[in-house]
């Protein structure tokens, strides 16, 4: 048996920073991820937007801090991970998302967002061809941005090993182990490892670990559809989010943006909830996608989609992340589960938190902010708004 300081079941957005920032704190760190590599879940789904434009208070915390270490990574360890920061930009047609907006930057404004509501103007400047019939204005956060997934993780693992981070991939972790209340350490399928200190960090199968120890958390994954095209020339600084529904019926809200290579990555959140770990493409996606993207930026017509694929989103009650230690029947397992499809936004802000916690007690911003996303919160108390 092999022992640590600190063991993170999963190793993607949210695990490997959060590995990482534990071994930076001197711990003994073991990662066990299924996948034959790091990033290799839903990480690699991500479309890389990086954004604290959201109404939970803890959220913007923990995203602005995200910002703050991706914005500084070339600087502070070196590599690139494709960094562009071209803010948030919320585009609104309609009085109801125009009131939502308005409504809540008072808090957005109170807890760090650079944010604003700017005129129709401003929006087709940001925005460039955007179609204006019926533009109301939007908001826009300039300090939001884009990363590569891809890149992100390689650099994170990369770190993380250079601090003497070791990793155990495809190995699959049957259970978490105990002894008298107490964390002692996971069962793969492989091996027995020991420590004092367990983090959940298992994605859409968090809830299932939870089980191995008699824990259940509200976790449960949906599936939502992304695409990328191939590059063209820069044009779009922001990523573009549309509140409205699609008029075929298959979208919620649809999202997209231009990355730092030229590409444009597009999503939407799908009317009809698939609930499930089913990660096959379907065939309305396509179609549905192209005729939102044509609708608002005409420019975009004659786009070539290079890529389609389906991811997992580990949707919570409330749409909040799960972060924090368990009931103090548990001692020694942390979760960082239920990131609603923002994993990649707010991992890195979670990692330094959590690593922080762990090891001092304490979190990086204020701990009343942080205990908003405590797995004995109510979870029907009420939901974020830009989940």
């Amino acid at each position: 048996m092999s022992s640590y300081d600190a063991i993170v079941v999963g190793g993607g957005s949210v695990g490997l920073p959060t590995a990482m920032f534990l071994a930076t704190e001197k711990l003994k760190v073991l990662v066990v991820d299924q996948h034959a590599s790091c990033g290799q879940g839903q990480n690699k789904s991500a479309i890389g937007g990086v954004r604290a434009t959201h109404s939970d208070p803890a959220k913007i915390k923990l995203c602005l801090e995200s910002i703050r270490i991706y914005s500084n990574w070339t600087e502070t360890y070196g590599g690139d991970l494709g960094w562009k920061m071209g803010g948030y930009c919320f585009p609104v047609f309609r009085e109801a998302d125009e009131t939502l907006l308005k409504s809540i930057l008072p808090i957005q404004k109170k807890f760090g967002l650079t944010i604003d509501w700017v005129g129709p103007e401003v929006i087709k400047e940001i925005v460039p061809g955007i179609n204006e019939e019926g533009l109301h204005g939007g908001t826009y956060s300039p300090e939001d941005g884009q990363v590569s997934p891809l890149m992100a993780s390689y650099e994170m693992h990369r770190v993380a090993e250079s601090l003497d981070c070791d990793f155990k991939l495809n190995e699959r972790v049957q259970a978490i182990t105990t002894d008298k209340h107490k964390v002692s350490g996971i069962k793969t399928d492989k091996a027995v490892y020991s420590a004092p200190v367990v983090v959940n960090a298992a994605g859409a199968f968090a809830r299932q670990l939870g089980q191995s120890v008699g824990l259940d958390i509200p976790v449960a994954p949906d599936s939502h559809e992304a695409g990328i095209s191939a590059p063209i020339r820069q044009f779009l600084r922001p990523l573009v989010v549309d509140l409205r529904p699609g008029a075929d019926g298959k979208s919620a809200n649809f999202y997209f943006g231009q990355n730092d290579f030229g590409a444009v990555i597009f999503c939407y959140t799908p009317s009809s909830v698939f609930s499930s770990t089913d990660r096959r493409c379907t065939s309305e996606f396509g179609p549905s996608i192209a005729q939102r993207l044509i609708e608002l930026m005409p420019r975009l017509k004659n786009l070539l989609v290079r890529r389609l694929w389906r991811g997992l989103y580990p949707m919570t009650p409330d749409g909040s992340p799960i972060v924090g230690p368990v009931p103090d029947d548990l001692e020694g397992l942390f979760l960082a589960v239920g990131m609603c499809g923002q994993g990649f936004m707010l991992g890195p802000g979670i990692g330094a938190n959590l690593a922080s916690l762990i090891v001092h007690g304490t979190p990086l911003i204020e701990q009343d902010v942080m205990e908003q996303l405590s797995f004995g919160r109510d979870f029907h108390a009420g939901e974020e708004a830009l989940k």
